[in-house]
């Protein structure tokens, strides 16, 4: 007979809107064991699984803290409650956390009052009793929410799903059935509560439950944690309305978006690495999600992913951006370093919208490819082994021609088709490989200037190119050229890098968060404080407890196409105190990066 031998949660902590897929396993009549799942329409040995999910309402309703959400609230703020913000943003788990999140919460409450376009004197109680200082009045939260008292916003209902298999259990708690299949995603409704999850073996002729049933419960469900909104920062004097996570959010006539973004790769999260994050917001299952609502929320134009693997790649990102209208092209990584599952294999990804734009081309830049043709060319015979071995590191480049479905006033040249070429990459060297990181982007850039003498095309080049901004690479790209006696060119002991004269392109390139430190009027203004002025480049793209710095840019032809707007950027304060990237906020070790452009008129030749 057919029978579970242990059922288990990768995570114990479930999250609003993350699916929860248990492992069971079974072990069968000839003692072999396995872990599939067995359905009604697939029986194994005369037998299938029958599942079952239930919420488990107790009479001790408990607030979870919006900043900790693994922590039990003890406070509730009624700025939030005035304002009509939802609830489970408002709870709290102490006073200093209150105190130490009152920055970024103070936002919630002048969204919602820009909404309702109330006065300024209602503006003033709702989010007005924190003085400058920072500290909490006491009618400004609730101190005194009790942990075991029903509270009307907690109750997530008590209508089942299948009201017939409710059941009453003793000791104050009942049993609402949610969902009937292995796989179960939690709702609003099940904040607070915690969930049980049932596995029993049924006959397959007689549909009657053969043993016990198996069991498990999490701990309480959790809202999604949900950073501050990110606005789009106009750079042409006028500030862009509203907020970049509006539905409504959408590129103005003849400007379209640009979304670069380093998601991190699933196989590269681990608790080694990343010991500050929460285990269940480094999961997969979490940031999948996280992501993917980050993603959307943009309501990018085109959008340009690094550190894709494979299998998300095909199994998430393509079918789930399908459904929003996207179609997706990918790149995986070349395999002669690699030496894991090739379906977890990282690459880049780049989606565009089709109601926006047609796929014109695609190139596909393999730099392993390009170390073979250098090391034949340049290395004599007894050091090419040497030679692939420093230059071979798997990385790619993809690169799409696009075609403009919009209209761009082309009065200049009417019935001329608008392209666009788009490379996305992840030059993914070790810090150490000075010489190989910046002989990748020169060969990428050369790759590219072949594209742009056969057609008069706007260019943007996207990516995280592992590169600090005055590196050697960075320089190559914002400055077209390499200075011959810059410190990185030092270290070039297979001489590809020689003569530093020929590390040159021609391309009119030009870093779009630069534009931030050109324009000195309304928020743009904000930024710069968020900006190297040395260097007219973010503070930050990249934060772990390790680094920060940045590491991922658009450029753009500047004889081509104008930046109307961008995301704003992130500052230390916007992160958590005491933590780094990734976060239960922010589900990559990068921020994401968004530019708006118009494509200029080209004058006749």
């Amino acid at each position: 007979m057919l029978s579970v031998l242990r059922v288990h949660l990768p995570s114990d902590i479930p999250i609003v809107g993350c699916e929860l897929t248990p492992y069971v396993l079974l072990k069968r009549p000839d003692n072999s064991v396995v872990a599939d799942d067995v359905t009604e329409s697939n029986p194994i040995d005369g037998s299938f699984l029958r599942y079952k999910w239930y919420r488990v309402q107790s009479d001790k309703k408990v607030a979870i803290c919006t900043v900790h959400p693994t922590e039990q609230a003890t406070l509730q703020c009624l700025g939030c409650v005035k304002a009509k913000i939802p609830v489970a943003k408002s709870y709290h788990c102490s006073p200093k956390c209150f105190s130490d999140a009152w920055q970024h919460h103070r936002v919630l409450h002048e969204r919602a009052a820009s909404a309702v376009n109330e006065n300024g004197n209602e503006e003033e109680e709702i989010f007005g009793r924190f003085n400058s200082t920072g500290s909490t009045t006491s009618n400004m939260i609730n101190m005194n929410l009790p942990t075991s008292q029903s509270n009307p916003s907690l109750s997530n209902g008590t209508t089942a799903l299948y009201p017939a298999a409710v059941t009453q259990r003793s000791g104050g708690e009942t049993w609402f059935e949610v969902g009937r299949s292995k796989t179960y995603t939690p709702t609003a409704d099940d904040i607070g509560h915690v969930l049980k999850f049932e596995c029993i073996v049924v006959d397959a002729d007689s549909k009657l439950s053969v043993g016990p049933a198996s069991t498990l419960s999490t701990s309480r469900v959790i809202p999604a944690p949900s950073p501050s909104p990110r606005r789009m920062i106009s750079v042409i004097g006028i500030d862009v309305p509203g907020h970049v996570d509006l539905d409504s959010r959408i590129s103005s006539a003849g400007t379209f978006t640009v979304l670069s973004y380093n998601i991190l790769s699933d196989i590269y999260a681990t608790s080694e690495l990343y010991s500050y994050c929460p285990s269940w917001a480094l999961s997969w299952t979490y940031r999948r999600q996280n992501l993917f609502r980050e993603i959307i929320g943009y309501h990018a134009d085109i959008v340009c992913l690094q550190e894709v693997q494979s299998d998300h790649f095909e199994e998430f990102f393509a079918p789930e951006l399908d459904k929003h209208g996207y179609q997706a092209l990918f790149k995986r990584k070349t395999t002669e370093v690699f030496s894991g599952n090739i379906n977890t294999l990282d690459g880049c990804a780049t989606f565009f919208r089709r109601d926006r734009f047609s796929h014109v081309k695609k190139y596909e830049v393999e730099f392993n490819k390009a170390a073979q043709s250098l090391t034949d060319a340049l290395v004599p015979s007894a050091q090419k082994k040497n030679a692939l071995s420093r230059l071979v590191k798997d990385n790619v480049a993809l690169i799409l021609v696009l075609e403009a479905k919009f209209g761009n006033q082309g009065i200049d040249n009417p019935g001329k088709r608008q392209l666009v070429c788009v490379a996305n990459t992840h030059v993914n060297v070790h810090q150490e490989l000075k010489d190989v990181r910046l002989w990748q982007v020169h060969t990428l850039l050369k790759g590219l200037e072949k594209i742009a003498a056969s057609a008069d095309i706007p260019m943007l080049v996207c990516g995280d190119f592992n590169s600090v901004p005055g590196s050697a690479p960075h320089s190559l790209l914002a400055m077209g050229k390499v200075d011959p006696i810059h410190p990185e060119l030092a270290v070039d002991p297979l001489g590809i890098l020689r003569p530093a004269g020929k590390l040159t392109h021609q391309l009119p390139l030009v870093s779009a968060y630069s534009s931030f430190a050109r324009v000195g009027v309304g928020l743009a203004l904000e930024q710069r404080r968020r900006m190297d002025p040395g260097t007219n480049e973010p503070l930050f793209t990249n934060c772990t407890r390790d680094f920060i710095g940045t590491h991922d840019y658009i450029f753009y032809s500047a004889d081509s196409l104008s930046v109307e707007s961008l995301l704003e950027l992130l500052d230390e304060d916007s992160l958590r105190k005491d933590t780094a990237l990734p976060s239960p906020e922010w589900s990559s070790d990068h921020i994401a990066l968004l530019a708006e452009f118009r494509c200029k008129p080209r004058t006749r030749r």
